[in-house]
């Protein structure tokens, strides 16, 4: 039986992709106690970085903003493995670290993490509010113009 978390993905129609693999030497999740720390995640879709460039060059605002909710579902994603497929254990999302790569005279980077930062609160509610850090960077890995990192409070 689908629990809540559940429930509020299907009526919202979000589909959550496969967790994605790593992209280097280290694992996309570590739980430490009641801690989930959820690697950096980059807008992966099946497989594929379909999204490279910089804000403010190649990539606009509105695309960067579809682009970080692209890793917000990713980062979902990381938790629903990290929760054995349960995301009713999330008590709540502390943290998002944001990652924008920029043109030096971008400076909207909390518009476009919003992206991810409005996914956490529509699937989560209450318990998907989050402080969070929004920086630019002139490149991120592989090219991708967004990278998100989050830290949860888990059962």
């Amino acid at each position: 039986m689908a629990g809540r978390i559940e429930a509020r993905l299907a009526e919202r129609k979000i589909e959550l992709p496969d967790a994605p693999g790593p992209a280097g030497s280290y694992v996309p999740y570590v739980a430490s106690g009641p801690f989930l720390f959820v690697s950096g995640q980059i807008p992966m879709v099946n497989g594929a970085l379909p999204y490279k460039g910089r804000l403010g060059a190649e990539i606009d605002l509105e695309q960067g903003r579809a682009i970080a909710r692209i890793c917000g579902l990713n980062i979902i994603a990381q938790v629903k493995a990290a929760c054995d497929g349960d995301l009713d254990r999330v008590r709540r999302c502390l943290r998002l670290s944001g990652y924008v790569a920029c043109t030096d005279d971008f400076t909207q980077h909390p518009a476009v993490i919003n992206g991810a930062s409005d996914l956490m609160t529509e699937v989560f509610g209450d318990a998907g509010l989050h402080s969070r850090i929004a920086v630019g960077n002139r490149s991120l890995p592989l090219g991708v113009p967004v990278e998100i990192e989050s830290i949860w409070d888990i059962v």
